[in-house]
């Protein structure tokens, strides 16, 4: 039974590895740091949110053997939305993650710099940090193999590991259980978490990741009757990176003072209250997020990339190749000069949380059509569902707007 439940792991716990990255470590410390447990229905909310949307972008990818971009452009009949669809999928996906790039490649560095220190190279007048070179290059080498199978075996690893080292801080922390539930299932807006509560949700539900299931799924299940392990692989998945989150968010609602920025500051402030292992276990599960989101950023953007541009979606072809190579070198060479990674992830996360609507509307609207799923398209339940996330998340997204023009 254990057998063929692992044989039957799917992309799932790439699409968790893709959303814990330290975007959703950084946003998730903030929001304990500064709220306590008052967010945590946030996470509630989100997980829900991804799995219904996962689980929508996961059948269309085996129910069609395509992936969304691919759907969207073949779908879309007039040229004009058609060209303005595309254009504005690569630039919110492949530009958007290019911004995400530099911050997994930053945060996975702060993880190796809160034991290890912080060691430069130097060429001549410009200074780069050695660890975002290192997990470049690991990014790179596991991308460029170009075996789906090897790179989820190495990934699932991984989260494993970043989800046991959250999981440790938080129990070593000793938080309070009822504290804890009713934080998870009372919705509560404090002053001035508008966009702490945009960014939570944009960290989880990844519009990036709906193109990256759908296409990832195609390469585990070829038939319609994998639907059911499709679904239990998104289900488990999901749940498990949401369980995550919110340990982050308990872990940092026990430091009891402020000047916290980022999961470094976090893991720092840990110590002297919990001893040397809370910043060990913390600066494991930053180092591995960041190296687990530095391969499944680029991995994603090549996906959209290809599919929107009618190129071939082969691991190995030219052009898959060429477009994770630009994402991953972008992402290295901001993280080595020294740009500020909590700005870059900031900007990257609430930027996603804006553009989340836009991306599920498209899933929508294509997850209706019978001409592409026939019997498999979405019940009336489903669609409710996905309409009250829409809703949800257009509101969010005009209030954040407002909220950054300082108009309410």
């Amino acid at each position: 039974m254990i057998n063929r439940f692992l044989k039957n792991i799917g992309p799932g716990p790439l699409v968790a590895a893709a959303f814990i990255g330290p975007g959703t470590v950084t946003l998730c410390t903030l929001a304990g740091v500064n709220f306590g447990y008052n967010l945590l229905w946030a996470m509630v909310l989100s997980v829900f949110a991804t799995i219904v949307l996962q689980e929508m972008a996961a059948r269309l990818g085996i129910v069609s053997q395509k992936g969304l971009s691919e759907v969207i452009r073949q779908e879309l009949k007039n040229p004009f939305v058609k060209g303005f669809a595309i254009v504005l999928i690569l630039s919110a996906i492949v530009v958007g993650n290019a911004a995400y790039e530099a911050g997994n490649i930053s945060g996975g560095a702060l993880g190796m710099e809160t034991v290890f220190g912080q060691p430069n190279i130097t060429f001549g007048s410009i200074s780069f940090n050695a660890y975002s070179v290192f997990i470049g290059m690991v990014a790179f080498i596991l991308l460029y193999i170009g075996n789906y199978k090897i790179l989820e075996r190495i990934l699932v690893s991984l989260v494993i590991l970043m989800s046991l080292a959250f999981l440790v801080t938080a129990i070593i922390t000793k938080p309070n259980l009822m504290d804890i539930f009713k934080g998870a299932f009372i919705p509560r807006f404090p002053e001035k978490s508008i966009l702490t509560i945009i960014g939570l949700i944009g960290t989880t539900v990844v519009p990036y990741n709906l193109f990256l299931h759908a296409s990832l799924v195609k390469t585990k299940w070829k038939n319609k009757s994998d639907l059911s392990f499709a679904r239990k692989d998104t289900v488990i998945a999901v749940a498990l990176g949401g369980i995550v989150s919110m340990c982050i968010i308990i872990s940092a609602s026990a430091i009891p003072f402020e000047g916290i920025t980022n999961a470094s500051d976090l893991a720092k402030g840990l110590e002297p209250l919990f001893g040397v292992y809370a910043k060990y276990f913390l600066s494991i599960g930053l180092f591995a997020a960041g190296i687990t989101s530095a391969i499944t950023a680029p991995l994603a953007a090549a996906f959209v990339a290809t599919g929107c541009l009618g190129w071939s979606g082969n691991m190995k072809s030219k052009q898959f190749r060429g477009v994770w190579m630009f994402i991953l070198g972008l992402g290295v060479v901001f993280s080595s000069i020294g740009l500020k990674s909590i700005e870059i992830i900031k900007f990257a996360q609430v930027a996603n949380g804006l553009l989340l609507p836009i991306i599920a509307g498209f899933l929508l609207w294509v997850m209706n059509k019978s001409s592409v799923l026939g019997s498999y398209k979405n019940s009336k339940l489903q669609n409710i569902f996905g309409i009250v996330i829409l809703v949800i998340t257009i509101f969010l997204g005009v209030k954040g707007i407002l909220s950054v023009f300082k108009i309410i």
